[in-house]
């Protein structure tokens, strides 16, 4: 069974034990950001995510392991609340698996959160950033065979502009994926500056791929909790909890952002 049968298989599970036939948009909430989730009142179905069909649970801190259903303004939202990171070694399938997933249930747009380490000495730990663009430099692609996929519109203009528009705070940028779980050396820091990375981190950019490949429109939300070219090292703990501080601000956004999906 390929990863397409499977996220069909999923689907159908998901559909059977939240009652719910269909979805409309996908969230997937990164390191600390399950506390963005209160902002979409009562879930109308709750269970663990290892309980679908071809799902691992996640295992790194602040990752609940949990999907829900919810109804926002009339859509109804698919929250993974946490993700499979690629430096779990079980290769790219698991970790696109809930997106692909998330538009074998109907998914038309998603919305991917996650934490990184900025490159920018002007942007400090809080500040949300809407991804641009990415580079992949993970070596890696949730994609195999002759599955040619245009990435250079990947991260939906109109959807930042709409996400604009309702929060001021969001900046712009470039974010850049590392396989992980160690943290760069201050040379590749410095290098990945000069490539034109403002933030990096270890998840997102396999799931953007498997969207867009389903034809998802995407938006990227990537709140800085670490600072990469401080003298400080990077405590994870503190990543986690810089996310879910601003998890808790951004939460009402993203819920305003999908009642004004076009």
């Amino acid at each position: 069974m390929d990863w397409y049968a499977r996220a069909e298989a999923a689907a159908a599970a998901l559909a059977e034990a939240t009652g719910v036939e269909q979805h409309d948009v996908a969230v997937v909430l990164g390191s600390g950001w399950g506390a963005a989730a209160d902002a979409f009142g009562e879930p109308v179905a709750e269970l663990p995510v290892a309980s679908l069909p071809h799902f691992l649970p996640p295992v790194a801190v602040g990752h609940a392991g949990l999907v829900r259903s919810y109804v926002v303004a009339g859509r109804r939202v698919l929250c993974f609340l946490g993700r499979t990171h690629l430096y779990e070694g079980h290769g790219p399938g698991p970790v696109a698996h809930p997106i692909r997933t998330a538009a074998a249930a109907g998914c038309r747009s998603a919305i991917l959160t996650n934490a990184n380490g900025s490159f920018r000495s002007d942007w400090t730990a809080g500040t949300p950033m809407l991804i641009r663009d990415h580079l992949n430099l993970a070596a890696a692609t949730p994609l195999e065979g002759a599955r040619f996929v245009d990435l250079t519109g990947a991260w939906s203009p109109r959807l930042r502009e709409l996400a604009r528009s309702l929060d001021d705070r969001f900046t712009e940028g470039v974010y850049v994926i590392l396989p992980g779980p160690h943290y760069e050396t201050r040379a590749e820091a410095l290098m990945l500056r000069d490539l034109g990375a403002d933030v990096v981190g270890m998840s997102t950019v396999l799931e953007a791929i498997a969207a867009r490949e389903r034809g998802m429109e995407l938006l990227g939300i990537s709140v800085v909790t670490a600072l990469e070219l401080a003298d400080t090292p990077i405590d994870p703990d503190e990543v986690v909890a810089a996310a879910e501080a601003s998890a808790t601000t951004l939460g009402p956004t993203i819920a305003r952002f999908i009642a004004e999906l076009p």
